[in-house]
């Protein structure tokens, strides 16, 4: 008996100290927005669980999970808690990759705890949002990912169309249609029905951080991102306590064209990402911050990058839970950053020189064989250029036999432009411009993750590159053009349209294009 008034007391010391932590820290200058959950949980835990809300609507999800956890210890009836949990470790809902077994056997847990717990006064509401999020972890044994998130983005439309009134409903149900939309449907459908809920919710609260937050990620398209500028101007002022709100922003930057700001807004989240130890969240704030210094031609500062990654490196544990980017991301970013450095200042020895580094994540390593295999045609080095394009096959069968889906045509389309390299390198021009049309039509076929800023080197800018060595500058104009409507003010894709604009003679494009390149600077 005296061990179970211990316990209690012991109990209660540690919920009051955790909420009192909890809001020394929001009293301390954090800025998270404005969130408001409606739970049968205690009253005393209603600003706890708001706050791991907030945290939760801007993906960073170690904090949110903490929250959770404080008021579970202050309030262990409520269940919803348990529901947040769940859903934080599911991670970046808009990120492509299969889920593995610790988070999933996590994620699970927290699910059917929120269900299992005796005698708490939960309701019928709260019982279908435990129960949608469950289905993300449902009979993962013998249900694909996809068709689990299927199912979870059906179970949270019944839960919006149930509590038309639940305005958390409404937006966790608009993210989940952005998040199961398929890459390859460009009549954007879901993706507008997502937008009209969240553009509706965010005029009546301006301050809310998810609706700013999804709807960046609903436009993140190139038919679509002028309709997320003020999102994109607004997120970081609602929420500049969290490093991912720094940096979204930039998805809407670099869709339009945006270096600078995209430039400012990263750094930005790369400081706060590293205060808070979120070094994949800096990691990928990084990636896009090169990306965007290399349109600028600010060669040198994208040399910065580089040079920090070793450092960053050590510092990096892959399944930490921290924020929106997940240990994948961080990997990503370590691999993409090199190889972007190299091939966009068509540093062709420097990009055959590059040696992947194994990881869990096969995708990773095929950026790096991508520029491989690019950069050693280029030089004519065919052994190397072979070796990599191989190796890009035999990745691609590596993400097939996982039922990688995304991933797997992403490589597909890697290797059928390495390959179309080689073929020019080894003179079949035909088989060469063959594979390289293949290729823009399958990369237009699909989208780019949320991962990357954009492709390495997109395919119809390559494929300028390759009309421009056979001496076809005009068709390779209309494939720079063309690249340029998806990618605005890639540098790479403006300088070679000059080039082509020059050698076909037309001199109004010239104009034009020389004018766009020159407002760069």
């Amino acid at each position: 008996m005296y061990r179970y008034f211990f316990a209690l007391i012991i109990g209660f010391a540690f919920a009051s100290t955790a909420i009192a932590q909890d809001n020394q820290r929001h009293q301390a200058g954090e800025k998270l927005g404005t969130v408001h959950f409606q739970t049968s949980c205690k009253p005393s835990v209603a600003q706890v669980f708001d706050r791991a809300t907030a945290w939760l609507h801007s993906f960073e999800f170690a904090e949110a999970i903490k929250g959770y956890q404080a008021v579970l210890a202050a309030d262990s009836t409520c269940a919803m808690a348990h529901w947040g949990i769940a859903l934080s470790r599911w991670g970046n809902p808009m990120a492509a990759g299969n889920r593995g077994p610790a988070q999933l056997a996590a994620g699970r847990a927290a699910a059917a705890a929120g269900l299992a717990i005796a005698g708490a006064p939960i309701t019928e509401r709260e019982r279908s949002w435990i129960a949608a999020v469950g289905a993300l972890y449902r009979d993962v044994e013998t249900t694909s990912q996809s068709a689990r998130v299927a199912a979870y983005t059906e179970a949270m439309a019944a839960v919006a169309s149930a509590h038309a009134d639940d305005t958390e409903a409404q937006i966790f149900n608009a993210i989940s249609l952005v998040a199961a939309a398929p890459a390859t449907d460009k009549t954007y459908s879901s993706q507008r029905k997502a937008g009209a809920i969240l553009e509706a919710l965010w005029a009546k609260q301006p301050d809310h951080p998810g609706l700013a937050h999804y709807i960046i990620h609903t436009y993140d398209y190139p038919a679509l991102a002028a309709e997320a500028s003020r999102a994109a101007r607004g997120y970081a002022a609602i929420a500049p306590s969290a490093a991912h709100a720094l940096h979204m922003p930039s998805h809407i930057f670099t869709r339009t064209g945006l270096w600078r700001e995209s430039i400012e807004t990263n750094l930005r989240s790369r400081e706060v990402a590293l205060r808070t130890g979120s070094i994949a969240e800096a990691l990928h704030a990084l990636d896009y911050a090169a990306y965007a210094y290399l349109q600028l031609r600010r060669d040198a500062d994208a040399k910065g990058v580089v040079d920090q990654l070793p450092g960053l490196a050590r510092r990096f544990d892959v399944n930490a839970v921290t924020g929106a980017a997940p240990g994948s991301a961080g990997i990503f970013a370590l691999a993409a950053i090199p190889a972007r450095y190299a091939l966009e200042r068509e540093a062709w020895a420097d990009a055959a020189a590059l040696t992947p580094t194994p990881s869990g994540f096969p995708w990773t390593e095929a950026m790096t064989y991508f520029a491989r295999g690019i950069g050693a045609s280029r030089t004519k080095n065919l052994s190397t250029a072979r070796a990599a394009v191989d190796s890009l096959s035999a990745i691609r069968e590596r993400l097939v036999a996982r039922n990688e889906v995304y991933w797997s045509e992403q490589v597909g389309i890697q290797h059928l432009i390495a390959q179309a390299w080689l073929d020019l390198s080894e003179g079949r021009v035909d088989s060469a411009l063959v594979r390289m049309r293949r290729a823009t039509e399958r990369e237009n076929a699909t989208e780019k993750s949320a991962v990357t800023p954009g492709p390495l080197a997109p395919a119809r800018e390559l494929l300028g590159d390759m009309l421009m060595l056979v001496d076809q500058p005009a068709d390779a104009l209309t494939e720079y053009r063309a690249t340029l409507l998806k990618e605005p003010n890639r540098y790479r894709a403006l300088a070679g349209g000059i080039r082509a604009a020059r050698q076909s003679r037309d001199e109004n494009a010239r104009k034009e294009l020389q004018a766009r390149l020159d407002a760069l600077r």
